[in-house]
This record gives structure tokens, sequence and C-alpha cells, in this order.
């Protein structure tokens, strides 16, 4: 197994998103491009229904004179969300990615912050959508086949002139909303050539080899560009998961090579297995396997597919790789999983760089980083450590806010907030965030993430939190079910020894004084990150 720089991978390079699917369609025509529920059957798209689709709905657009428009996406991951998505854009219109899970009125906020004129919506919000929209077009995701008809009717009479103008690229065509730790969204605008251009450059990087299960929801930048986009470039069936319900037979039905998740799915899946062998009391059989595989490894004898079928069966039986991004994954889990068979590959990105920034490649990876840069971008490290970066993937701004663009875009670089480091290989690793950076007294600069980073690594601690309080260093925690179920003062005994574990080695600036239980889940966004607010109120 060899883990050295080797040569990029060779993609056709696509100029804007419909080329990419007049490719598709030109070269493999009857090749399944989506695949979803609909009841207990498995519908199928080729890549040439999806052109077809996409161009109805595209001509069912210009039908009712929406032009050059902000038109919202709300609603559940479809295959009717990702046609109208493509036929928005390529018709120089800009779609508009609304987060489902965000309370009505902070919907109904961000709909009006984007200068939002049209509305397309899943059933479950037809209520709200409809009664807060009066003055605006609304369309229906459940009436998607007689958009597509009428849009067919439209280009007969028409002779299908629609689609024969060509695409500015450079033109906002999405906006997106940062899910920040601050609880704060902003509009990213985002042009094709931005999008495109991270296809493009990603897809050099990491090499998709068979097919997936979108898990992640398409309003956000990693589940759309990552998890749709580019899977469909690479020419391989995208399966569309609706529901948390349905992702186990999602799994089995599939048999996917890669997923692409967040460190959350990878903790629930690991929990999963441990649980699984738990209750049929082979825990200690497999921690056991695992030992006798990392023997048989060192001396280069594979037999984890043999060793772990029953592991590797949960996920499908034939998963490889795993693309995580979009917050930290602690080291452990990559340990585990590779154990497996299955390599989980860290990437780096942000939906100002529409998203992906980096990622580690399939047989040029090193643990704990998140990967070397895409091609044709540029990163530097300032000199108080901060990750900047260049390049046609980085944003056009945020829409209607010069002066927040102003702070992150200075001199072409983009200002990401993010503390790291290059290694000498050109291999990024992060360390922090700005903004939470903890300047102590004597001047000194503290990373909280570098020692939750440390705390995390127990298995009794669920959620942890370091801040400052009144010049000293406090670390939140919300324990695992198993510690809560203990009596409080177990839970302080234990704690404290887990502090000082953590204290040990480190120069007295950096160790944590105090340690504060949690009953209760810290707040999360709706990418399920923590709301970095805690302890600030009473410092």
């Amino acid at each position: 197994m060899r883990n050295k720089s080797y040569e990029l991978y060779e993609l056709p390079i696509i100029a804007d998103l419909n080329d990419m699917i007049v490719l598709k369609k030109n070269s493999n025509p009857n090749g399944i491009a989506f695949s979803f529920y609909q009841g207990k059957n498995i519908i199928t798209k080729t890549y040439h229904q999806f052109y077809e689709d996409v161009q109805s709905i595209s001509f069912f657009l210009q039908s009712k004179g929406i032009e050059e428009k902000h038109i919202a996406l709300v609603g559940e991951n479809s295959y009717e969300w990702i046609c109208t998505f493509f036929a928005i854009v390529n018709t120089g219109n800009v779609a508009v990615l609304i987060d489902k899970e965000l309370p009505e009125q902070e919907i109904h906020t961000l709909i009006i912050n984007a200068d939002v004129q049209s509305v397309f919506y899943s059933n479950a919000y037809k209520e709200f959508i409809e009664g807060q929209n009066t003055e605006k077009d609304i369309f229906s995701f459940n009436h998607f086949q007689t958009y597509t008809k009428m849009g067919i009717d439209f280009a007969k009479n028409t002779n299908g002139l629609l689609l024969s103008s060509e695409i500015n690229v450079d033109k906002m065509c999405c906006i997106m909303f940062t899910s920040g730790t601050s609880g704060k969204n902003k509009c990213v605008m985002l042009s094709q050539r931005n999008i495109v251009e991270d296809i493009n450059g990603s897809c050099q990087l990491f090499k998709l080899e068979g097919d997936t299960v979108a898990l992640l929801p398409f309003h956000h930048a990693f589940g759309l560009v990552v998890g749709v986009l580019m899977p469909f470039h690479y020419g391989f069936r995208i399966h569309i998961n609706k529901s948390l319900k349905t992702i186990m037979r999602s799994l089995q039905d599939i048999r996917p090579q890669t997923l692409f998740l967040v460190p959350l799915f990878i903790e629930n899946f690991s929990k999963l297995i441990w649980k699984s062998a738990k209750e049929k009391k082979l825990s200690d059989k497999l921690e056991k396997t695992i030992k006798i595989n990392q023997l048989l490894l060192k001396v280069g004898i594979d037999f984890r597919k043999v060793l772990f079928r029953s592991v590797r069966e949960q996920f499908g039986g034939n998963l490889r790789y795993i693309i995580c991004g979009g917050a930290k994954l602690e080291r452990q889990y990559i340990t585990e999983f590779r154990n497996f068979g299955i390599e989980i590959l860290n990437g780096y990105g942000t939906t100002e760089c529409s998203p992906c920034v980096a990622v580690n490649r399939n047989y040029y990876h090193k643990d704990g980083s998140v990967g070397i840069k895409i091609p044709k971008s540029e990163i530097m490290i300032s000199e108080d450590r901060e990750v900047l970066i260049r390049g046609n993937h980085v944003m056009l701004g945020y829409y209607n806010n010069s002066e927040e663009t102003e702070k992150v875009i200075i001199n072409g670089w983009y200002h990401t907030g993010d503390l790291g480091y290059i290694d000498k290989d050109g291999f990024i690793y992060l360390i922090g965030r700005k903004k939470n950076l903890i300047i102590r007294s004597n001047g000194e600069n503290v990373s909280p993430e570098e020692i939750e980073s440390d705390f995390y690594k127990d298995d009794f601690v669920s959620e942890v939190i370091v801040y400052e309080k009144k010049g000293k260093i406090v670390a939140e925690i919300y324990p695992e079910n198993e510690m809560l179920e203990q009596s409080e003062d177990r839970q302080v005994i234990y704690f404290d020894k887990l502090k000082n574990k953590v204290n040990k080695d480190r120069p007295l600036y950096k160790q944590v004084a105090n340690i504060v239980i949690r009953k209760e889940e810290f707040k999360k966004n709706t990418s399920k990150k923590i709301i970095r607010e805690y302890g600030k109120e009473s410092r």
C-alpha cells in the first residue's frame, strides 16, 4: 500500500455546469446518474433523462417569465431539487439555497435578505411558504412532472431557443448561507466559475471509482458540490437519501464505494459498530481481531475484508473511502476505520471557497492533516498563522454586505479565520480558529481546539468546549450517557483525573484550571457544530 506523491488524476475539464451535464449525456446517455426511493421501489434516472428534465424545467422557468431572478429552494434532498438547481443556474437565474432545518421565521428572514422573488418548496413546507410568500411566484416540487410537461410544450412552441444563449460563468449563480459557530448567517455569492473550478481541481486530487449515497443536505456547499456535483462529474451513480431513517437501507441497497460525510456521521457509525458488537457479545473478539490485523499489516498481510466482513456489511460491504469535512475529526476514528479496511480522507473547505480547499488523496495522505491544496489555487500562512487562500474558487463576496466582504478578502486573499501550518510536503494542518484564541495575561496564545482534542480522546467525553473565565482556562464537558448515569461525586473525581492527564507535560499557561460538567448537550447550529458562545457571558 503506497503512500507517496503521484501524478494528478485526469478528467475532462468542464467550462460550466451545463457543459458537465451535456458531456455526460453525450458520453454515457444510458448510465445511471441518480437513484432514489419511491415507496419500496428504487427509481433510477439516466444521464440522458436527467438532461431532459433539467431542460424541461429550464423552459418552464422561461415560460413563466422568470429570468435573472433570485429563486429559493426549500426542502429535503430530492431528485426534483437537483434538477431545479441546475435549471436555475443554467438559465441566468440565481439559486438561493435555504436550510430547511431553520426555524420558519429564520427561513423567512433569509428569503428577504437574499431578495428572493420565487420559491420552489417541498410539501413539508407548503403551509409556511404559501402563507409567508403571497406576493412571490411559488412552486411545489410535488408538481414537478406538471412543470416538466409545461416546459416541453413551451419549447415546442418556441422552437427550443432557451439554452442556445451562452452562460456567463463570472456572474453570481448561487447564494449559499454560512452556518458558522457564531449563529449568524452571511449570504455567500458564488459564480459558475467558482463552482466548476472547485470541481475540476478536486477531481484531480481524489479519484472516485464507484457509486455513492448522498447523505448530507444539498443546501450546504459540502453536501451539494462535493457530495453531488463532483460524483456526477466522475460518472457514477448518486443515490439520493432523503431521510435519516433510510440511511442504513440506502447503504445496503446501493453498496457505495465512497461516502462524503461530516464527523458526526462517522462518530455515530463507530458507535453503531461497537453497539452491535456489544449486543452480540463480540466486543472482546472485535478488539482482539483488530490487534491481530495490526500485526498482520505490519508484515504486509491484508486480510481486512475477511476479518471484518460483518463490520463492512453494515455499510453495504463495498465501502472503501470516506471523505470527511465540515469539522475536525479525531484521529482515533481514522485509525479505527482503517482497521476495517475503510480509509477516511480528511478534507478542508469553506462555503466561501465553493467549498473545497484541500483534501487527502487516495494513495497519498497524512493522518491529522486536511490534505493538499487543489490545483491552480494558492494557500499562504500569514505571520499570525492564519490560513489565506487565493484562486478562482474564492467567492464573489457576501451579498449586499461589502463591509464584511472587505474584512475577509484583502488584496485578493481570502482570510479564512483558521489557524494552521503547511509541512514540507504541502500537507495542511489546522490548529484552531483565530477568533477562539485565548490570549493569556503573559501574552501567550492558547488554541482551545488543541486542548479539546485531548479531552475528546477519552471515551466518556461526548462534547467539550474550552474557554477562559476570570483569567483561568475552563473545560466545560458534556459526558457520555454511561458517565451521566454515575453520581455527581464520581463524575467530579473522574474528570478531575482526566484534567490532570490532559495537563501533563503542558506549560502552565496551557493548563486547564477548572472543569464544568454539563447535564445537557451544547446548543448547535444546523450543521451540528457547537455554537461557541459558552462561557463568554460569564467572563
